[in-house]
């Protein structure tokens, strides 16, 4: 795309109003309301929210035809104003793949699978991945790490054939040929020299082949991109990994081997701030930068070398700013804390955490 076209307008708001700008939309749960959601997914039938601080997901069916929509279904709670971690804690990541529902239940070490997307409130999970069974709910199944287990998984992608999980606490992420089923051992690790390791950045230092907080995944058939938020930048794979390997792209740094962070001061459009999120949309690939309260666009990424700069950015007025909001108010088209990003149809939705909602852009014809 001509990335002088590469213009979005917010045109949906999930979550509570933020009366005069001023104050933060409300997060008590309720229908209308959220708590810090870090997850989104949509496409043409259904919106799914992470709402991360109520400990629960949120569903509205078709595509809500207003602002502070009510949803129409909670998944993790009795009711739509319960709170606390019951069957999930800290919920991150959501999506549909081949029409099952994957929720990453981070905080409990696992991701939680229903086989259709719930229709009602409170229909239980049909399986799980990280865990012996669905009453487990400990870092690596209680145990030393090892190829079953997992720790913090934040994010998940399914990208050509491909289960993919970020399993962030163990600073790697995991491959499955397929959606796996029962207990079988991923095929592909990536960061770590085996399934029975953890260290950050492999003990060795920031490398091509390390993460620190891998936390999401995006791409498409020939492409992975992994947003290692713990050092600031995003690593993109081309073609997809047949097993442990160095990446071939990064963006936000100058090179492979650093995790520079500029706090508080002017970022520009090559630099990031501990990227949380990452999707791959029509126009290009969109980074929520999460500490510069920004999320950037890549109009085309190569998908070799280093420190591409955006061509532009959501958020924040240019380049230089970075504040909460814009230092202003809560507005439409200002953002605080973005973690999750997802793509559909020229639409762009953000989990804008600092601000209790999900905003969804869309591209300027």
């Amino acid at each position: 795309m001509d990335p002088r076209r590469l213009t979005l307008k917010p045109v949906r708001w999930l979550g509570a109003p933020a009366p005069g700008g001023l104050l933060l939309p409300a997060a008590a749960p309720s229908r209308e309301t959220m708590y810090a959601p870090r997850g989104v997914y949509f496409d043409d039938r259904t919106v799914i929210v992470a709402d991360s601080g109520n400990h629960r997901v949120l569903i509205w069916h078709g595509f809500p035809e207003r602002d502070h929509a009510p949803a129409d279904v909670v998944l993790g709670q009795p009711d739509f104003t319960s709170e606390g971690p019951r069957l999930l804690h800290l919920p991150t990541a959501v999506a549909v793949y081949e029409g099952r529902l994957f929720v990453a239940d981070a905080w409990h070490h696992r991701i939680l699978i229903w086989n259709e997307v719930p229709t009602s409130s409170g229909a239980p999970p049909d399986a799980v991945i990280g865990q012996a069974s669905m009453d487990g709910v400990l870092p690596n199944r209680g145990g030393p790490v090892h190829p079953l287990g997992l720790y913090w998984p934040y994010g998940m992608a399914y990208l050509a054939g491909r289960f993919y999980i970020a399993d962030t606490g163990n600073r790697r992420v995991l491959g499955w040929n397929g959606i796996p089923e029962g207990d079988r051992p991923p095929d592909v690790v990536l960061g770590q020299p085996d399934g029975y390791t953890g260290l950050e950045n492999r003990g060795k230092g920031v490398s091509a082949d390390a993460f620190r907080w891998p936390h999401a995944l995006a791409g498409d058939e020939t492409r992975l991109y992994v947003a290692d938020a713990g050092n600031h930048r995003v690593l993109g794979f081309s073609p997809h990994p047949p097993g442990d390997r160095p990446a071939d792209l990064v963006l936000g740094q100058s090179d492979f081997n650093r995790n520079f962070e500029l706090p508080h001061v002017p970022q520009g459009p090559c630099r990031m701030r501990f990227p949380y999120g990452v999707a791959l949309c029509a126009f290009g690939l969109a980074v929520a930068d999460t500490a510069n309260n920004r999320v950037l666009l890549f109009a085309d990424v190569p998908e070799r070398g280093a420190f591409y700069p955006a061509q532009a950015v959501l958020g924040q007025a240019d380049f230089e700013a970075s504040g909460e909001n814009r230092w202003q108010g809560v507005a439409p088209d200002t953002l605080c804390w973005p973690y999750g990003l997802w793509c559909h149809k020229g639409r762009l939705a953000v989990a804008d955490t600092g601000n209790n909602r999900v905003m969804f852009w869309e591209l300027v014809a």
